[in-house]
Formats: C-alpha cells, structure tokens, sequence
C-alpha cells in the first residue's frame, strides 16, 4: 500500500473519546467528556431497555396482525443484504407470520446476492413482488442527485422506502416492518422512541431533501416516470391504517448474530467488498456499488467503512479503541477499481467525479487529493457487471 501523509488523509479528526466516529459523522455531537451521542444512546439500549417487554410489545403487534385473516400479514422489505435477509427470517420460522416480500431491484445487485435471495424465497415459502425501475431514469437520478447532494442513491434509499409502502396502500396491508432502529447507527431517533415510518421520515433521511416532483423537473422527465420514489399521502396511508416499524426496536440488534442464523438456516454466503476488511464480508454486499458509496464518503466527510465497522466492533466488545485506529489507518483510504465503471454508467470523467465529490466537503474534514490515494484491488466478479460500452 502507498504511503499517505498527513495532509493527505483525516486521522486527527476529532473522534469520539469512546468509539471512533468522527465529528463530521451525520448527527453527531459530544458530550463534556468528549463521548458521541450514538455512543450514548447504545448504552441505553445495553442497559435501560426492557427488552423481554418490548419483545412482548411485538408479539402483541404480530398476533394483532393475523387475527385480521387478509391475504398477508404484513410487508417485508427485501433486498437480499444480511439485515432484510434475517428480518425474513424471524417473521416467518420465529413469529409465524406470512409476509409479502417486496423488493425494489436497485439495478445493482451482485451475483451472489441474487442467489442469496433465490435460496431464501424458496427455503422460506414467500410470495414476492419485485420491481425493477427504468434504468435511462435511474442513471439520470443518480447524477443529479451526486451533484445536488454528493449522494448517487437517491433512486434506492427512496425505491426501497417508497415503493413498499406504496404496495401496502394498493394491497391494503397495513404492517410493513423494516430492520435496525433509527438509534442504531445515528441520532436522528432514540432507543427510548419507538419512531415509525411517516412523510417526515421520509423527507428528513430517505430523499435527501429531493422530493420526486423535483427529480422529474431537475432531469427533465414526467413525474409518473417517478412514481414509484412517491411517498403515499398521509390520507392514503391512513385510509389503510398503514403502520411501519423497524423491528431493532423491540430486539436487541446484532448483526454477527443474526448473520450466524441465516447462514445456518438459510445457507446463506458471504462476498468481498471494496471498502471494508480484505477477505468475505456479511456487510453491504448487496450492491457493486458499495466501494463507490464509501469512497465518496471518505472524500466528503475524511472517513470510511472501516471506521462503521470498527465503531460497532468497539461497541460489542470485539476489539479496543487503539485496535481500531489501526485498522483504519491500514485499511481506509483506497481508490476504488470500480471507479471506471460507474464513470461509464453516469458519463463523466474522473476529474469531473473529483470535482463534484469535494464540491461537498464538509469541515472540519480537509482536501484529499484522490490522485495521491493507493488503488484497491478489483472484486472478483467486476468483469460480470454490465457494461455500458
């Protein structure tokens, strides 16, 4: 690995006294004792929830849920990642429920993922709708989105917000039920809170501040070549009575555990990323795009993955602060392989990307010079993905 200086990475950022989050992490702030407030906030899931009680709070919901007799029980949102994958799981082997599996195709899933979801659907006996979105539309989002908010997934973090719930308007199937808690990972929400699913979650985290009647006007499109980035109204979702959870609410989330059951019941495998630890991952290998996601973060805000992955390795007690440190300086940082596909995808030149990434620097975060960045390795299945030329 090349050699980086100081100046050209973000190492001294000022970082949780507990975990390793930095200040320019989303919604962060520290208290007199220089502890982040996610920190805090997990403290209180380890120690000041009942969650023998808020299991029974669940089994109550669930059991509410079949007493209704309709044609499913509830919505589970499906992408085939470690998270929906043991969602699944739990509502059909652990609660009993039948769910409607409803999957909105990002158009970037891996090989391996794709099997995943194959051998889940089956081994678990689901009915499943998924939807693929207009790929023209898609690519024309993600550019528009990555110069407007330095974030290309807009189209996804709306896709698999929106279109579940528009399904259980249409359905009329009034629970859908969603993964980790908003507390989980940062300070939108408390554990304290049990928060739902509404239009100002919607607007506040999914859409970036883009709703899908601005989309149509920014590229040029008809809004109904957006319609399924529309949040249902608050009437519509009322009419139904739609209400949508995230089950990390009502269990203790940890995600090597549930990653050790759907291994073990569902067969289900593990892949390489490109932003995280060398070697099989459980974590986001979902998405080629995953490494081009980290990449822009590092860019934007001077950290990565690695810092994620080590911060709840911290909190579960798997390695200390010091070990940490060391696995994101040996590990962050790199330029990924895929860089040159996703150029292609959106038509624009690295020196472009560049340019539009730091245009979103946020301090106290420094510059990076991408050119001086080491090149990571290319995955195994890159020369599988679709090209566009």
């Amino acid at each position: 690995m090349a050699k980086t200086n100081k100046a050209n990475n973000n190492m001294d950022m000022e970082r949780c006294a507990r975990c390793v989050l930095p200040i320019t992490w989303e919604t962060l702030y520290f208290d007199s004792e220089g502890v982040c407030n996610v920190c805090s906030n997990w403290e209180k899931k380890k120690h000041l929830i009942n969650w023998k009680e808020r299991e029974r709070m669940l089994v109550k919901i669930f059991e509410e849920a079949k007493k209704r007799k309709d044609s499913y029980d509830c919505i589970v949102p499906f992408s085939g990642g470690k998270d929906s994958t043991f969602i699944l799981w739990a509502i059909v082997k652990k609660y009993g429920l039948k769910p409607l599996v409803v999957s909105y195709d990002h158009c970037f899933y891996r090989s391996k993922t794709l099997d995943n979801r194959m051998r889940t659907f089956r081994k678990l006996g689901v009915d499943v709708i998924t939807f693929t979105p207009n790929w023209q539309v898609v690519k024309k989002t993600m550019l528009e989105a990555f110069k407007r908010k330095g974030d290309f997934c807009w189209h996804c973090h709306v896709g698999v917000s929106a279109y579940p719930m528009q399904i259980a308007v249409k359905f009329k199937i009034p629970l859908v039920v969603y993964g980790e808690g908003g507390g989980e990972y940062e300070g939108y929400f408390r554990y304290e809170e049990l928060e739902e699913s509404d239009e100002w979650k919607f607007n506040r985290r999914a859409n970036l501040g883009i709703r899908a009647e601005d989309m149509a006007g920014f590229i040029g499109v008809d809004l109904r070549d957006l319609d399924p980035y529309i949040y249902p109204t608050k009437a519509e979702l009322e009419s139904v009575g739609v209400k949508s959870m995230p089950l990390g609410n009502f269990i203790p989330w940890d995600v090597q555990k549930h990653v050790e059951i759907i291994k073990k019941e569902l067969d289900w495998k593990e892949d390489e990323i490109e932003s995280g630890y060398p070697g099989s991952t459980y974590e986001k290998i979902e998405c080629i795009f995953t490494g081009i996601r980290d990449y822009i973060k590092y860019l934007k805000r001077g950290f990565s993955r690695v810092t994620h992955l080590a911060t709840l390795d911290i909190r579960h007690g798997r390695i200390t602060r010091e070990q940490a440190m060391k696995l994101i300086k040996k590990h962050e940082g790199k330029k990924p392989k895929s860089l040159s596909v996703f150029l292609e995808y959106l038509g624009i030149t690295e020196d472009e990307f560049n340019k539009i990434a730091l245009s979103h620097l946020i301090p106290p975060a420094r510059a990076i010079d991408p050119k001086k960045l080491p090149k990571g390795k290319k995955l195994w299945d890159q020369d599988q993905w679709y090209r566009e030329k």
